[in-house]
């Protein structure tokens, strides 16, 4: 990513929620990605998680791929909801379903950074197009498929005239896999952008405990197998000393969710998004939601988390072009 310029926040501010939902196609996470797998059959059942962002006055932000943006089935009720003034709906490219279908499919191309950057321009642009089309507004905001944000990423959001990137995970090195390395990112947010500014609004994350200080480097350490195999990281976990937390009711407990939060507080992080997978709204949809106890233990996790940020900490609610614009004043 270009070079950031951090945003300071005041530390008397109220703090700021904004929940993202990557809106996305069903597939096997078990499996190849597989240009095949396009069903997007759990959008019939995406009032579950609107109802429960309804009842908070929370306006999410559904970030679409391709085959939602374009199977009426999708994004029809998604429409409804932006019409209506209950959403925001932004742009989310998952390559190997997303035209033209030029790449190899494989792990390292999963992530759209990695494409070159003529055929990440041209199926992002595809995607925009398509999402005007379906939605009769161009989408303002984007998270790249599995966090994929890479060199030339910036200036194609900049020429589609992108003004949010929601790509940062926090923390999260996926360098492995091919990926991004984001362990040098806090859960600040951050302007960037060489032709014009843009916000950068990473996924909230980070580390919480006493050991916190430690970071990436310290959990790394921790995860070697030598170190698991005489149950010294399960103890570090089990006694809260350190444990890597991401701001997502998928593999995140309420209680989690609650520490990551007040940790990031004391830190003087002030904005916070909240996310998750459009298909956890639909039994086996997901790994983290296999049956109906799962979802509604799934739905419940966010009710209360909600609660506790608006009621308990006495938080407010933006979209992400609302916290640009709020940024953008102060």
């Amino acid at each position: 990513m270009s070079e950031r310029k951090p945003i300071h926040v005041d530390p008397d501010t109220r703090p700021i929620l904004s929940v993202v939902i990557h809106t996305e196609e069903e597939f096997d996470w078990s499996k190849s990605y597989d240009r095949n797998a396009t069903g997007v059959t759990h959008m019939r059942y995406i009032d579950r998680a609107q109802g429960v962002f309804d009842s908070f006055g929370i306006i999410p932000n559904y970030v679409i791929d391709y085959p939602i943006a374009s199977k009426a089935e999708a994004f029809g009720p998604l429409k409804a909801f932006a019409d209506s003034g209950r959403a925001l709906i932004g742009a989310h490219l998952h390559p190997w379903v997303s035209p033209p279908f030029e790449e190899e499919i494989n792990a390292r191309n999963s992530y759209p950074g990695n494409l070159p950057r003529a055929l990440e321009h041209k199926k992002l642009r595809i995607l925009t197009e398509q999402i005007t089309s379906s939605f009769g507004r161009p989408p303002l905001t984007y998270l790249a498929g599995r966090y994929g944000f890479g060199p030339n990423t910036g200036e194609i959001l900049e020429e589609l005239g992108y003004e949010v990137d929601i790509s940062v995970a926090a923390s999260i090195d996926y360098s492995a896999d091919g990926g991004p390395d984001y362990s040098d990112y806090s859960s600040a947010p951050f302007w960037f952008g060489s032709r014009r500014r843009l916000l950068g609004l990473p996924g909230s994350g980070g580390y919480v405990g006493q050991l916190k200080a430690g970071g990436t480097p310290l959990y790394r350490q921790l995860m070697h197998p030598w170190l698991r195999k005489a149950k010294i990281s399960g103890a570090v976990a089990r006694l809260r000393l350190l444990e890597r937390i991401r701001l997502s009711p998928e593999d995140y407990s309420e209680p989690e969710m609650r520490r990551l939060t007040q940790s990031l507080l004391a830190d003087g992080v002030r904005i916070f998004v909240f996310s998750f997978h459009s298909p956890s709204v639909m039994p086996g949809g997901t790994p983290y939601v296999k049956n109906d106890a799962d979802l509604e233990r799934f739905l419940e996790k966010c009710r209360r988390y909600f609660d506790f940020f608006m009621r308990e900490l006495g938080g407010t609610t933006m979209t992400p072009l609302e916290i640009k614009d709020w940024l953008e004043q102060h």
